[in-house]
């Protein structure tokens, strides 16, 4: 016996010390919408609590009240119902579950992913790609990209169009707020704001195969006179994402370095989204631009209309 108890107490301990390096992101937001959804998981934690710790504390005091040591316990073996404890027991659950039920309703509108931020600044535009295993970012108001590396500014609101090129996976910066999925043939959007400079961690928030582990970013959030500095380093860069270089790129590769490219291919995140939305001869369906990038099509496995007349 008193080498389980040594045994237990050692797990324990063991178990405290590998929490002790943990840090919880997600109680230390760096933007609006982070604050918000911080608020709202202490919110519901309180309200929760309300339940939990007064039957733990109650429970205690049964097991020491009614213990069979206590003879001054009133024993009443036949007793089957009090309507004063029943009141307590429904009513106050009820009041708990009614709120939750109205400030969940409140912020599921108000914290929506697709609901622009309001602010005096223009939102900065990029449009994110999940690869296997790295994430793409586009500027298309500058006309740069970056791999593995989202630079953005302080108090500026930054709206996302998210897309995969093949696996599903989640977009995910904890200290910012909101996880959304990028998948394949479909585009989500997501709006964000980082109101302190810092570096934040980006990361794939849902198990996409091997290299998922090292599917993560850094988000550079800094003064306008920064970010303009980063752009101006991205339009420096030799490297252009052309269709064949965005080809290279969406193949398979883990721990990818972080690169910025000085121009991108015309329409290239539209063809993503699109590369699955073609009919038998090549031609976009579904809403899908006709500038969608040639690519789209060697990959979907559609052949070109000239291709076909050749034929």
């Amino acid at each position: 016996m008193r080498a389980a108890r040594t045994a237990a107490t050692l797990a324990g301990a063991a178990g405290l010390a590998l929490l002790g390096g943990c840090n919880s992101v997600l109680l230390d937001p760096k933007g609006d919408i982070g604050v918000q959804e911080k608020n709202l998981i202490l919110i519901s934690l309180g309200l929760m609590l309300l339940v939990v710790i007064p039957v733990i504390a109650l429970t205690l005091w049964f097991a020491w009240r009614y213990r069979a040591s206590n003879t001054r316990a009133t024993y009443a073996p036949k007793w089957a119902h009090s309507t004063a404890i029943e009141v307590v027991v429904w009513s106050i659950p009820c009041v708990i579950v009614l709120t939750l039920g109205a400030l969940i309703w409140r912020t599921t509108h108000s914290l929506d992913p697709y609901k622009p931020i309001e602010s005096q600044q223009k939102p900065i535009r990029v449009d994110v790609v999940a690869l296997n295993w790295k994430w793409l970012f586009i500027y298309p108001d500058y006309g740069v990209a970056s791999v593995n590396q989202l630079a953005i500014p302080v108090d500026t609101p930054v709206s996302f169009r998210l897309t995969a090129d093949s696996l599903m996976n989640s977009f995910f910066i904890p200290q910012l707020g909101s996880q959304v999925y990028a998948m394949a043939g479909m585009q989500t959007q997501l709006h964000l704001i980082a109101n302190h400079p810092g570096t934040y961690a980006g990361r794939s928030a849902s198990f996409s195969g091997s290299g998922f582990s090292d599917m993560h970013f850094d988000t550079l959030a800094t003064s306008r006179a920064d970010f303009d500095a980063w752009i101006a380093r991205a339009k420096a860069s030799p490297a252009v994402l052309s269709r064949g270089a965005y080809q290279h790129l969406a193949q398979p590769g883990e721990k990818t370095p972080v690169a910025l490219y000085s121009n991108v291919a015309a329409g290239l995140f539209d063809g993503v989204v699109g590369q699955y939305m073609r009919d038998a001869h090549g031609n976009p369906i579904c809403g899908t631009g006709a500038n969608v990038p040639a690519l789209t099509l060697e990959r979907s496995g559609a052949r070109a209309p000239a291709t076909l007349a050749a034929e």
